[in-house]
């Protein structure tokens, strides 16, 4: 059997920062999506974090207006304008975020295949808890009519950004407050709801990062130390 010596396996740091302020994520993303615009060779990295209750909302953030945003804000709940894909979601407690900073180059140059990539991780993910899952014409997972993994992304030359939110104990009360996604008579579920047992973000993250790594055909291993101090030093106020 002859074997390739030029196919390498990409390589992909894992920094699980755990409980952060969603304003600190997204300093923490800008911050390594500029690293990839302006240094040579900067690895790919997967961001796995979980935020305070906070509602956000990607480019078509017009549909929203200032007394939307008051009353959200009013649950006790942070609101965010972002510039990723797709409308209004939730963040919070339970509820395992990830976001991917990759140079889609060192992969596909497609951000339809990633988004597309990142649908089947979780899919794979589910079918490992025995959970049917799959895509529908809405980006994102669902079960039967109920999204558990809502998706929102933003490219730029190839640079990925925003992510994925995967309700793994989520309190789901908090979706009550809009329309997810802006998508009317569907509903949303977690891991715990359809396994009916509480399903914690440590027990689903080894189930992702394996997911991940069979899906996207990479390894992946702890960002180092340094890095992490690194990381933290160039990002204030997090």
């Amino acid at each position: 059997m002859k074997i390739d010596i030029n196919k390498m396996t990409q390589l992909v740091n894992i920094w699980q920062v755990g409980r952060i302020g969603y304003l600190s994520s997204l300093r923490l993303q800008q911050h390594l999506v500029n690293a990839h615009q302006t240094k040579a060779s900067v690895p790919d990295t997967l961001l796995l974090v979980e935020h305070p209750p906070v509602y956000t909302t990607g480019i078509r953030t017009k549909e929203y207006t200032e007394d939307d945003e008051r009353k959200l804000k009013q649950t006790g709940a942070e609101f965010y304008r972002t510039n990723r894909g797709g409308l209004i979601t939730f963040h919070g407690p339970g509820q395992l975020v990830v976001y991917p900073i990759l140079n889609l180059k060192n992969f596909k140059t497609s951000l339809k295949w990633y988004i597309c990539h990142i649908e089947k991780t979780i899919i794979h993910l589910c079918q490992n808890l025995g959970l049917k899952a799959e895509t529908s014409p809405h980006t994102g997972v669902w079960i039967g009519d109920k999204k558990i993994c809502a998706i929102g992304v933003h490219g730029s030359k190839y640079i990925t950004s925003h992510g994925l939110a995967l309700n793994c104990c989520t309190d789901l009360n908090w979706y009550k407050h809009i329309v997810p996604c802006g998508i009317k008579n569907k509903g949303i579920t977690s891991l715990s709801e359809e396994l009916g047992r509480k399903v914690t973000i440590d027990e689903t993250v080894p189930l992702f990062l394996n997911s991940f790594s069979e899906i996207f055909d990479c390894t992946y291993a702890n960002l180092p130390d340094h890095e992490v101090d690194n990381l933290l030093s160039s990002v204030k106020e997090i």
